[in-house]
């Protein structure tokens, strides 16, 4: 690749393996065909070191500097991310509380100069993410705080077992915790026509059979179905924090959260 035709993000991708930038091309057509087999078998589409080691570091440094600006959570729920149901049997997920507690960098704190900005604000990797979903067009969020976000996971942090209310999620891992933090699933543990409660509450208890555990290796680039896929990232231990990111996209152009949920995830709404 020339440096006349290197993409404005080549510093931060490894586009050898992984041609976001080429799309178009039968390289790029057999790469998001890749994927998309992967997302279908898996339920998620892995790629790692799709994110360079230097812009990892990067990175990294950036969460460090900016952790001081972070907002803390610390809140229970159920695994429907929903108050617990008081109608229902002590035992039933749907009264079963889960904890999520972590730090969050909102987008407007993020510098406009930083790797995981510069990388999201560009429309290749937009295309990229909606050719391996199938979309027809997907569009970057409009929400100031939420379009991209780091987590930070301290010690003993961790989100509870959990469905996403999204149909799927863009992830950027940067660092491991020093201890935990693990990302476990079970990929489609539930459909619309089953909510399949016994093996929820079975999980919930701690019955790990059939469980899968993702390596989480710096710099890897995750899109993962979590809306039927029973997820969560475990306690972590250790002084070291799990840091990634999470990339916000929508089938909508003016897609944001409402205020109740940007208070909860942010401590404000602008």
């Amino acid at each position: 690749m020339s440096q006349a035709t290197a993409p404005m993000y080549a510093d931060i991708v490894d586009l050898r393996r992984y041609p976001i930038h080429d799309l178009d091309s039968d390289t790029g057509r057999a790469f998001v065909a890749r994927c998309r087999t992967e997302l279908r078998n898996a339920g998620v589409c892995q790629l790692p070191g799709f994110v360079v080691p230097d812009a990892v570091d990067r990175m990294v440094a950036h969460a460090e500097v900016l952790s001081e600006k972070a907002f803390r959570t610390d809140n229970t729920h159920t695994v429907y991310f929903e108050p617990v149901d008081t109608e229902v049997p002590a035992g039933h997920p749907r009264a079963m509380p889960q904890r999520s507690a972590k730090r969050t960098i909102a987008y407007d704190q993020i510098p406009a100069e930083t790797p995981i900005r510069r990388l999201y604000e560009t429309d290749d990797l937009t295309r990229f993410i909606a050719a391996v979903l199938g979309k027809e067009e997907l569009h970057r969020s409009a929400d100031t705080l939420d379009a991209v976000m780091i987590a930070i996971f301290d010690e003993g942090d961790e989100l509870g077992w959990h469905f996403d209310r999204s149909e799927f999620a863009v992830t950027v891992m940067y660092q491991d915790a020093s201890g935990g933090g693990h990302f476990d699933y079970f990929p489609g543990l539930r459909n619309a026509e089953d909510p399949n409660y016994d093996t929820i509450e079975r999980i919930i208890h701690g019955d790990t059979e059939n469980m899968i555990r993702l390596p989480g290796a710096a710099g890897t680039l995750a899109i993962f179905h979590g809306r039927n896929a029973l997820h969560r990232v475990s306690p972590t231990t250790g002084s070291q924090p799990r840091l990634n990111s999470v990339l916000t996209y929508g089938e909508k152009a003016d897609m944001k959260l409402n205020d109740l949920t940007r208070g909860l995830f942010y401590g404000r709404n602008a």
